[in-house]
């Protein structure tokens, strides 16, 4: 064998080598991709609902706060 073809057969294998690493890298981040996907529909859902008890909580404390201020005032105008 000449030095040529040994040199071809060694390119070639680390050419199949870093191939195959490519390919595993690439299908673990598909994966890794997916998993922060699913993380962020989580993290937004958990966003939507504690905004919407947020905003029932402040149409709860809205009259509850302005029927403390009434009668605050009636106390004070008593006095």
């Amino acid at each position: 064998m000449e030095a040529t073809e040994i040199l071809v057969i060694i390119l070639s294998s680390f050419l199949a080598l870093f191939l195959l690493l490519a390919i595993i890298l690439t299908s673990l981040l598909i994966r890794l991709t997916i998993q922060i996907k699913r993380m962020t529909d989580t993290a937004e859902t958990a966003v939507d609902h504690i905004s919407q008890v947020a905003s029932n909580a402040s149409m709860f404390i809205s009259p509850l706060a302005l029927g403390k201020i009434i009668t605050n005032k009636m106390k004070k105008t008593k006095n």
